[in-house]
């Protein structure tokens, strides 16, 4: 691969102290021979200035998955390549630890690294025919339950035709990516995260069809919303978005994808899921 010269380092504002590893992280990379490595929070304007005006070949998330599916919104429409440098408990998306950065940002200078494409997901709601939002998420959109312990029915139509109906907390439909994330929570099956299909699970359905369903890339699902109380929208466990009585949302494979930085061969995935099924990280840590 041809290597980068223009880095842009990001963390999470709720997570001040890493900082200072950051400006390390853009240090190393100076001291390797970068034209430019600058620091920045994932929600920070002038970020979305750089992105825009050509002054970044690769952007390197400091954090956990949250931080990295932050980065993937920000980079997928820009065609920027995305590496993920652990500091989270789970890191499914990330690709290095922060102890392994010296020997890996050498071999990224030296453009031994290969591109990974993951396909994001568009979700558009629509009320009384008129859109209230667009997002494209990396791993899922969800319509569930709000505040209130309740069910709500959620029709699923594929392509015009009815797949199923659900009495049910919610309805995930997901990305392969996040295959590995809500949806596998909730007894969703484990897809190869480069596979481009749509994957849709209920949510504790109450006398509805339990069974997660896959469909081709080229289809579009929309989900149907009956409820007299609350429900909600959340597009990769972002702020929830209300839904009300009568809503639908449709859902397809998004026009962008993003790129993410590899330094192992493809079998990495299954490796990593061996190592997280066997111990999970979430146990005796500090929330």
């Amino acid at each position: 691969m041809r290597p980068p010269r223009k880095f842009a380092v990001v963390t999470h504002p709720s997570q001040p102290e890493v900082a200072g590893d950051a400006q390390d992280i853009a240090a190393l990379l100076l001291a390797l021979g970068a034209e430019k490595a600058q620091t920045y929070t994932i929600y920070e304007p002038q970020l979305n200035e750089v992105l825009d005006n050509g002054q970044i070949d690769m952007l390197i998330a400091l954090g956990g998955d949250g931080t990295m599916l932050r980065g993937s919104h920000l980079v997928a429409p820009r065609a920027i390549p995305l590496l993920g440098i652990n500091r989270g408990r789970f890191g499914f998306l990330m690709e290095i630890s922060q102890e392994d950065c010296a020997h890996r940002f050498e071999q990224l200078m030296a453009g031994n690294f290969w591109l990974e494409e993951r396909m994001l997901l568009r979700g558009e709601l629509f009320r009384n025919g008129a859109s209230k939002g667009v997002w494209h998420v990396l791993n899922e959109i969800v319509v569930c339950r709000g505040e209130y312990v309740r069910p709500i029915l959620l029709t699923a139509r594929l392509d015009g035709y009815v797949l199923g109906s659900y009495n049910a907390d919610g309805l995930i439909a997901s990305t392969p990516t996040g295959s590995t994330a809500y949806a596998l929570a909730v007894g969703g099956p484990i897809m190869p995260p480069t596979l481009r299909n749509i994957l849709i699970v209920p949510v504790a359905p109450h006398l509805s069809a339990n069974r997660s369903i896959i469909l081709a890339e080229g289809s579009t699902v929309t989900i149907e919303v009956e409820t007299t109380h609350q429900a909600v929208l959340s597009a990769d466990g972002q702020a929830p978005i209300s839904v009300e009585d009568g809503d639908t949302v449709d859902v397809s494979a998004s026009n962008d994808s993003v790129s993410f930085v590899r330094f192992e061969d493809a079998g990495y995935f299954y490796r990593n899921l061996n190592k997280y099924m066997e111990q999970n990280p979430i146990v005796g840590s500090r929330i």
